[in-house]
């Protein structure tokens, strides 16, 4: 578990069902009966990580004991869990309703809550306490061994922390170039601290209400919609659509998420948005993290890769973090082709996405394996990016909880930019963008090194087909 979700927000789980009929609701409602097993499962398994010393940082842990509270209500219908059964189809009879209500009312009350205010007593007394006041993965038992083990499995190469250090100061480096000619573009007077100060504090760049945030993530998602065809030759036949994330957990997770369709299309894919405090959710970011999350980023990778009928459903349903988040990262890039981050302060905030995943090499690094504190990556943080305070403390406290993942996004960027470069030079006026971006989609996610060796034998055979026949003698 994590500040991000776990046992203490399973309700969640009902998002991602398909509630159409009698026995939808039934199948869930049979589910619902074993999550005090779940609950006391997971106990166990933290009870254990207490005794030998595996244990998340207190302060990631100090934000969960009022996301178990929501759990503890005495009228069920308040409950987070009721919610999937507050506004069932027409379709369902009004008896059959009632009664699957009741049902829903009574596994609250009877299983749901006591597991809970079980488990919010052993938490608040037991484990929260036992936390440990280091943050990276080195300071567990084996860490260092155990966080260079991470960078390679999310990486899918053999790099190690300290060359993926340096390279995120690199990339850091070369994109604050890149914003400082939009500053002087823009005449602006004063630093670049004070520049990313304004952006933070000026109201002209956020929305006063969550309900004209979503409205403009909408009017953003069908801007860039039609113009994806420019770029693709194959697009998946699932939709997407836009939800906001749980009011629960938007307080303590990031700003934004994609999930996936149903496995048998029943379900279309959704990109989360976070409508917590609108005030600090950036207008000039809207359009580079439309595109990462839905098109052509996750959404239009995963969806297409969930519908290769020749791929085995393990491959179908899984991936490689560093191809599926390089991908969207990559996509952020495509931005500009489609015609994006025309206005100066969208293209500042392109850049400051790319900047985003530059500096997580920087303090993923530097926290898990270099010894720096958690303060140290926010002010390194926010010395080199746009993001709002509410943001960079959640990022920040994101990559504590989840080792090694950050480092994934820049890593595949980077990888298919070179490979996209390479063909580019290889086939001059012969390269054709479409049939890149199917080829590189065109197995699914796959690691790194079994990506370059695909692209290399497409390029290798697109150069032979671009060859002149030789003339006869």
């Amino acid at each position: 578990m994590s500040q991000r979700g776990g046992v203490q927000s399973l309700e969640s789980t009902a998002d991602r069902l398909r509630l159409d009929n009698v026995q939808d609701y039934e199948d869930w409602l049979a589910r619902m009966t074993r999550i005090e097993t779940v609950i006391e499962q997971t106990t166990d398994l933290l009870e254990e990580g207490r005794k030998t010393g595996y244990l998340p940082p207190k302060i990631l842990m100090q934000r969960i004991p009022s996301q178990i509270a929501s759990q503890l209500v005495e009228d069920p219908q308040m409950s987070p869990f009721f919610k999937a059964f507050d506004n069932m189809p027409d379709s369902i009879s009004n008896e059959d309703q009632a009664r699957i209500q009741q049902l829903a009312k009574d596994v609250i009350d009877d299983n749901i809550v006591p597991a809970y205010r079980k488990f919010s007593q052993y938490f608040n007394d037991t484990y929260l306490p036992a936390g440990r006041d280091s943050i990276g993965a080195s300071a567990l038992p084996n860490g260092e061994a155990f966080y260079e083990y991470r960078t390679r499995f999310y990486t899918t190469t053999q790099m190690t922390p300290d060359e993926i250090h340096r390279l995120g100061l690199n990339e850091v480096k070369r994109i604050r170039e890149e914003m400082q000619l939009i500053i002087d573009e823009l005449e602006f007077d004063g630093s670049f601290d004070d520049f990313l100060n304004f952006l933070r504090t000026d109201p002209q760049f956020y929305y006063e209400t969550a309900e004209e945030l979503f409205e403009g993530y909408l009017a953003v998602s069908k801007r860039i919609d039609p113009e994806i065809v420019k770029l693709f030759g194959r697009l998946p036949r699932a939709p997407y659509g836009l939800r906001a994330i749980p009011d629960n957990i938007a307080p303590d997770t990031t700003t934004a998420y994609y999930s996936s369709p149903a496995a048998d299309g029943s379900r279309a894919g959704y990109y989360y948005v976070n409508l917590y405090q609108p005030e600090v959710r950036p207008k000039y970011e809207m359009e580079v993290l439309s595109i990462h999350e839905a098109v052509p980023g996750h959404h239009l990778q995963i969806a297409l890769q969930m519908e290769m009928e020749d791929m085995p459903n393990f491959r179908k349903y899984s991936g490689f973090t560093a191809f599926t988040e390089g991908w969207g990262l990559y996509s952020e890039g495509l931005g500009y082709e489609m015609g994006f981050y025309k206005d100066p302060y969208s293209h500042f905030g392109a850049l400051t996405y790319d900047m985003w995943r530059a500096v997580r090499l920087v303090v993923d690094t530097g926290m898990h394996y270099k010894g720096w504190t958690r303060q140290q990556a926010i002010d390194f943080f926010r010395d080199n990016a746009a993001k709002t305070e509410a943001d960079i403390v959640n990022e920040i406290d994101r990559y504590i909880s989840w080792p090694g993942q950050a480092l994934a996004y820049k890593i595949g960027q980077l990888k298919m930019q070179e490979l996209r470069r390479k063909a580019e030079q290889a086939l001059g006026d012969a390269f054709d963008v479409r049939a890149f971006h199917d080829e590189l989609l065109g197995a699914g996610a796959v690691p790194m090194e079994v990506l370059e060796t695909r692209m290399n034998r497409w390029l290798a055979k697109a150069i032979a087909a671009n060859i002149p026949a030789e003339r006869g003698q």
